[in-house]
């Protein structure tokens, strides 16, 4: 039986404990082991799960705890990874066929990070084929579900890391996003999920060192334990030629007051259509941020379907150009939906990708004043609360009869427009029992500003003692 307490402790507390003394990195691994072996078979979040080698490094800091040694400000502390994340002598398969076997011969720099900080890697989670999806189903891994509603979606593409965090298994989770795939699982799941300035974390993991939308960020369910994880993960480092050269102090307060702050109110952004309680949540967020001292500005802007498009078309050329060389012999076992972006990429020509170029300059034109005039935005993370399992974000890509966008997610614009930060807080519940996030984008590189609005919210509206059903059923 697991210690459902210490399964929801955040990872600042459990660090704190096993630095004084009074909880032991054995105990904590073992109950976090015996989580998983609870909630695993239900939720599908991890793909991988190293016991053994988690156990004998746990028995090692143990003892080097009492020896008054201590690696790093994660000692003794259990944490996952994402199955697209390299990890040397480890299987990688990135949720697909075409990598079953993939053992890395080198970590990525966050697993580097992570481990020389004292972190125990317990194990994997599992993604759609790709990283590709809005839902964690891949043809080799299959459905992951949600810890509040198992008929649910945990979102993608860090799904697996999501419904970790969110069931107990782990305090913390790395993810990655490219187009919300921190951001997502983390509204769907009721917990906190940062997309970093871009350059912030280094991002090594692919072929090309010139991509502008790929990060890596925390899913977590505190502010802090968000705030530790960059702390321990951020740059610089001269393997990725992008990473931000001045590192930020995740360790100082948060700039949480909110009396006389700036925040714009995005909810009419072009066709959008806002499930009626998302919106309801989000206005609630702003109108309590407006009694505490915030000056409110509702804004618009004219995004919609051909925004969500154009993003469509760069992912399709960045799986084609990174993953389309397994099509030849893999077609037939992969993912339909990966299959047909990976045909359209292929399909575009070198001038038709440089106008999206064209395109973002243009909606960056649109966001910046916005951000010149408000320190950040407020918004719906996604646009409609975690979809039922077995679906497609496809489903979701058109149009209705009065030319209204039902979207999904309202995550992608961000990674494709700007290199701000964003960060996906809970906001609420519907009447389903089935979280809401709230989504908050900075100026280029204020990650500790968005963090302190996050962090004004959880005091205002505390969220880290709110469990999934899960927790009482396991």
């Amino acid at each position: 039986m697991t210690d459902l307490d210490l399964c929801f402790a955040p990872a600042t507390d459990l660090a704190a404990r096993i630095r004084a003394g009074t909880l032991s990195p054995v105990t904590l691994v073992t109950n976090a082991l015996a989580r998983i072996a609870e909630v695993n078979p239900v939720l599908n979040c991890f793909c991988f799960v190293y016991a053994d080698e988690a156990l004998a490094l746990a028995k090692v800091m143990e003892a080097e705890a009492k020896a008054g040694k201590f690696r790093g400000p994660l000692h003794g502390v259990p944490y996952a990874l994402k199955d697209l994340t390299p990890t040397k002598g480890k299987r990688t398969t990135l949720g697909s066929y075409a990598y079953e076997h993939w053992a890395p011969d080198h970590d990525a720099p966050i697993a580097e990070a992570l481990a020389k900080a004292g972190g125990i890697l317990i194990g994997k989670t599992t993604t759609p084929e790709f990283a590709y999806s809005s839902f964690t189903e891949s043809p080799l891994w299959g459905i992951t579900r949600n810890p509040w509603n198992l008929e649910r979606t945990a979102g993608g593409s860090s799904g697996g890391s999501g419904a970790a965090v969110a069931s107990g298994c782990v305090p913390f989770a790395e993810g990655s996003d490219m187009g919300g795939s921190v951001r997502i699982p983390a509204s769907f799941c009721g917990i906190v999920g940062l997309k970093p300035s871009f350059g912030r974390i280094p991002f090594t993991i692919l072929p090309s060192q010139f991509d502008q939308i790929s990060h890596f960020g925390p899913l977590a369910r505190t502010i802090a334990d968000a705030c530790l994880f960059l702390e321990i993960t951020q740059g610089p480092d001269e393997r990725d030629i992008q990473s931000l050269t001045s590192p930020l102090d995740f360790t100082a307060p948060l700039p949480s007051d909110l009396k006389g702050r700036r925040l714009a109110l995005l909810l009419n952004a072009g066709h959008h259509v806002w499930h009626p309680e998302v919106e309801a949540a989000v206005r609630r967020v702003a109108d309590l941020f407006a009694s505490q001292g915030a000056v409110i500005e509702e804004v618009s802007l004219p995004w919609g379907k051909d925004e969500d498009d154009l993003w469509s078309q760069h992912w399709g050329v960045y799986l084609a150009t990174f993953f389309g060389h397994v099509l030849k012999d893999f077609r037939a076992k992969m993912d339909p939906n990966v299959v047909r972006l990976m045909d359209a990429g292929f399909a575009m020509n070198a001038v038709e990708f440089k106008k999206i170029e064209i395109a973002r300059t243009r909606m960056w034109g649109e966001l910046q004043p916005i951000l010149a005039r408000n320190e950040a935005v407020l918004t719906g993370t996604m646009c409609q609360p975690a979809a039922r399992v077995g679906r497609s974000d496809t489903e979701y890509w058109k149009l209705d009869e009065q030319g209204r966008y039902h979207a999904l997610d309202f995550t992608s614009v961000w990674n494709f427009v700007s290199p701000c930060p964003a960060l996906s807080v809970p906001a609420g519940f519907t009447r389903d029992n089935l979280p809401i996030g709230l989504q908050i984008i900075g100026r280029r590189h204020d990650d500790r500003g968005v963090l302190g609005l996050g962090a004004a919210l959880e005091k205002l509206q505390p969220w880290a003692d709110k469990r999934p059903p899960l927790a009482k059923q396991a």
